[in-house]
């Protein structure tokens, strides 16, 4: 009995600590800098850096990276702007954390990269970075930007303002990502695998992988990945609705988690839908090679031809995306209670 009670108290003692770590009130101020001739604006905890927000002209969209947990350490692949020893060089689109899609008036935006041949550009879409509208530190940073989805004439099919929230508490880290497209033309979103809020993570936070598989995109173009052996790979995929390692991709849920071991360090990085966003909830295109993924508009393949989107918007039809990523460090991975906590207050938020 006495040993029972032990465990009883050992595993809610856990939650309680993390629940505490949940309800305290954001920590410190959030600092941003803004480095206009660089295109970059560093985001920064302490005198640590979070993350950059990079929207350099010469790539094909703006992005997050790196991003770090609280212990220091990079949650996302270095490839291809920073490549470390042992890491997959394979998709040279997967950069940090990003949003686009794969199928916007024919045009793939997703897939676009320095990859691409010259003579097969026209095929592909640029997210490009108009405005800083602001960068503002406290203790919820705030950035907003204005950019333009267009084709490679500069042609405008999607006008996007973009606000991104920072903050931590504890050795927890918080991004939200609010997203409104505004169509300039009439807009369809072909429902296609590849979309829309997207993460690569590092080599560690892979799922275990046996045999090297060959993945084929909307265009035909064929990515091998190879199998990832050593010891270092550690992480599992978990859904709200139970789903787990593999069986996470195709599936729906409200969110889903990603966690494993970085250093000494056990890491949660959770992605949470909103319920006002289209196709919530989200399908999670959650690869066990590092690609971590949530698309809400792509259907058919996910489910196996039993439901269908091909989302439009008509001229000047607007549309938002909400999410919520969370960054954790500890001892154990955060709880099925901590994350339906953070999700119930997100989705409560119009």
């Amino acid at each position: 009995m006495k040993k029972y009670s032990l465990l009883f108290f050992l595993f809610f003692g856990i939650i309680a600590s993390n629940t505490a770590q949940l309800n305290s009130k954001k920590q410190g101020r959030v600092e941003v800098i803004n480095d206009l001739l660089t295109q970059k604006i560093t985001i920064k905890i302490g005198k640590k850096v979070f993350t950059n927000f990079c929207y350099p002209d010469s790539l094909e969209k703006p992005f997050l990276y790196p991003i770090f947990a609280s212990n220091n350490l990079a949650i996302t692949r270095g490839f291809p702007l920073n490549p470390r020893a042992n890491e997959p060089i394979d998709h040279p689109h997967h950069i940090g954390l990003w949003f686009n899609y794969e199928s916007v008036n024919g045009l793939d935006f997703w897939n676009n990269s320095y990859a691409i041949d010259d003579d097969k550009k026209k095929n592909y879409g640029w997210i490009r970075t108009q405005k800083i509208l602001y960068a503002k530190s406290g203790k919820e940073a705030k950035i907003s930007y204005k950019a333009n989805w267009t084709n490679q004439q500069k042609d405008v099919l999607l006008e996007e303002i973009t606000d991104l929230h920072f903050s931590y508490f504890g050795n927890i880290r918080v991004i939200e990502r609010i997203t409104k497209l505004i169509a300039k033309e009439d807009v369809s979103f072909n429902d296609v695998k590849d979309g829309m809020l997207g993460l690569r993570v590092a080599h560690e936070l892979e799922l275990p992988v046996s045999v090297t598989k060959k993945y084929t995109n909307a265009n035909g173009i064929v990515t091998q990945v190879k199998a990832n052996k050593d010891s270092t790979v550690t992480g599992n995929y978990l859904t709200s609705e139970g789903k787990q390692g593999d069986a996470a991709w195709g599936t729906r849920g409200s969110w889903c988690m990603l966690y494993g071991k970085l250093g000494e360090d056990s890491v949660s990085i959770v992605m949470i839908d909103h319920p006002l966003n289209p196709g919530y909830p989200t399908y999670w295109h959650a690869r066990n090679y590092g690609l971590f993924a949530a698309n809400p508009l792509g259907q058919k393949v996910f489910s196996n031809g039993k439901t269908e989107l091909n989302f439009t918007l008509t001229k000047d039809q607007s549309v938002i995306f909400r999410y919520k990523i969370i960054i954790a460090t500890g001892n154990s991975r955060l709880s099925n209670l901590d994350i339906g906590k953070i999700a119930c207050d997100f989705s409560s938020v119009k």
